[in-house]
């Protein structure tokens, strides 16, 4: 795995840096954050995000939000809702720039004339196959169309036609007039507008005909008056024909189109339309599945804005593509919730405990600290009973070398409580499974009455008579592969064990009515958030992140 981290400068900033030195734009910088909303937004629009918002405001600039609307067919106004709640959530504003290149088809058609009446653009009959056919190889030069050089008022006849509705869907198209030997492909008379008949959310039936994203993107940044256009790495090749275009129509203050590295994330997938084929055929449940990189996904799992926006901070802005390692998005969470949740204490496999010599009715409210890395989030009261929940997996009957948990004739003390010791297990007559623990505690062994006596075993617990009952959800990853885009079909390597649900959990009496959205650190267990639309009738707790920090032990091994 590798990654580019450029934490307090990268070349886009230099190149704006160089930009107000020499005055160019005079003095202004004007970004853009442009979805199409055919999706739900992912964590690799979460770096275009804060490229783009941070940007405009490191360098007192102004940053649009503007919906890339230009294929009815696929858009939603679902999608456009919940990406303005996604770049909201993230930290960011765009004031009162929401625009959409829907507002401009008046302009963008008016564009194309100008094209046309300048020899630059002509209506082509050709199929798209026959397109494809006709525009080469890489290696070898594209043919010219045989419509190619229909005269100025033959196009503007047909492209008026076009417009009304004359044509059906994909009979005609309206192309660029460039250069069909040109060693870019995108530059071999490009599509700028077909004919696609659907309803638009915005436009209602009044189009039926669309431009292409490369002929709206441009212009659209040209009218909206952005200086820079801030891309992902795959619209490089896609920049001569940006410019072409700008510099065809005689754009004032042309905006400048500069290109960054995508993220890409190891054991998932990035690609929008592999994860509409996840939610369209019930791998996942729905576009905010917690086990998605959505950003929707990833808040309902736990992740914070702030926790984001350091992982986006920290990989930087490359050039080059690469692969980010999954462990360091759950190392920027992982480090701030350590500071900033409460502790409590959660059994997720319980094993009924019966502490023989404690008094049956008795309960003692035991002092617990709320967070051991932050002095003023002070204590909480936790009940103590003579019947306990622990872990299944905290005891051993037949111990191996090294288990410091409970065993039969063994100490251990209970956090927060007392040292107790294990008697005698009861089992299931019929099946020998293990029913519950007896055992006797040492009343002079209370934490924090200054007793000195130590034990090596530390287990969490809950009390029986006041726990309350959870279901908690444990995420893995989605692919056991950390690449699946390498496979033929994506989807072979998805990981059958990427969910464990567990419905008898016990937690403690305080996260009976939780608020959804709050996050907790589980002792031992790692880091969860109340679910914020769960459908059940108990607490629901997602696992955010376990303890275990992958990527510090990757760091502290590469000496960083």
């Amino acid at each position: 795995m590798t990654t580019n981290s450029e934490s307090s400068s990268n070349f886009i900033k230099n190149i704006i840096k160089e930009d107000l030195k020499n005055n160019k734009n005079n003095g202004r910088v004007h970004t853009r954050f442009p979805p199409e909303p055919n999706g739900y937004l992912h964590i690799g629009h979460a770096k275009s995000i804060c490229l783009n918002f941070g940007i405009a405001e490191e360098f007192g600039g102004l940053c649009n939000l503007r919906f890339d609307d230009t294929n009815p067919v696929k858009e939603d106004v679902e999608y456009i809702e919940s990406i303005k709640e996604d770049v909201r959530w993230l930290g960011f504003d765009w004031d009162k720039r929401l625009f959409y290149a829907s507002d401009y088809f008046d302009k963008l058609y008016q564009y194309a004339v100008e094209l046309i009446k300048a020899e630059k653009a002509y209506v082509c009959d050709l199929t798209l196959e026959e397109i494809r056919e006709y525009r080469g190889t890489l290696t070898e030069p594209g043919k010219e169309s045989p419509y190619r050089e229909r005269t100025i008022e033959e196009n503007l006849d047909l492209f008026e036609k076009m417009k009304a509705g004359f044509f059906a869907d994909g009979s005609r198209v309206l192309r660029a007039k460039i250069d069909m030997a040109s060693p870019n492909l995108n530059m071999r008379d490009p599509v700028i507008y077909r004919i696609q008949r659907g309803n638009h959310y915005r436009t209602g039936d009044r189009w039926c005909i669309y431009p292409m994203y490369d002929f709206a993107h441009p212009l659209s940044d040209a009218v909206e008056g952005v200086t820079h256009s801030i891309c992902s790495l795959e619209f490089a090749d896609h920049r001569p024909l940006y410019d072409w275009i700008i510099e065809t129509l005689n754009i004032e203050q042309p905006p400048q189109q500069m290109e960054f590295a995508r993220l890409n994330l190891s054991s998932t997938v990035m690609s929008k339309r592999k994860l509409r084929e996840l939610v369209d055929h019930g791998y996942v449940d729905g576009w905010d599945d917690p086990r998605l990189p959505t950003i929707s996904g990833l808040r309902r799992r736990g992740y914070t804005p702030d926790s984001i926006r350091d992982f986006c901070e920290r990989i930087g802005v490359a050039k080059a593509n690469s692969i980010v390692n999954i462990a360091m998005l759950e190392h920027c969470v992982r480090e701030e919730l350590n500071y900033s949740v409460q502790r409590v204490m959660a059994v997720l496999r319980p094993l009924k405990i019966v502490i023989e010599n404690y008094p049956e009715n008795k309960v003692e409210m035991l002092d617990a600290e709320n967070n051991p890395e932050d002095p003023g989030a002070g204590l909480r009261k936790i009940p103590f009973s003579r019947v306990l929940y622990v872990e299944q997996g905290d005891f051993r009957e037949d111990p191996p070398k090294k288990f410091f948990r409970l065993a039969p004739g063994r100490e251990v003390r209970l956090k927060h409580a007392y040292i107790i010791k294990c008697e005698r297990a009861v089992k299931d007559e019929q099946t020998g499974e293990i029913k519950e623990l007896h055992c006797t505690y040492d009343p002079d062994t209370r934490s924090g009455s200054g007793e000195t006596r130590k034990v090596k075993g530390t287990l969490h617990w809950v009390s029986a008579a006041h726990a309350v009952e959870a279901e908690v959800r444990l995420y893995d990853n989605l692919f056991l592969k950390e690449n699946p885009d390498e496979d033929d079909d994506f989807k072979a390597s998805l990981n059958k064990d990427s969910l464990e649900t567990l419905t008898s959990c016990m937690v403690e009496p305080e996260l009976k009515d939780p608020v959804p959205g709050t996050r907790y650190q589980f002792l031992r267990h790692g880091y969860f958030c109340v679910d914020t639309y769960s459908g059940s009738d108990k607490p629901v707790f997602n696992r955010i992140v376990s303890l275990k920090d992958t990527w510090a032990k990757i760091q502290k091994a590469q000496g960083k």
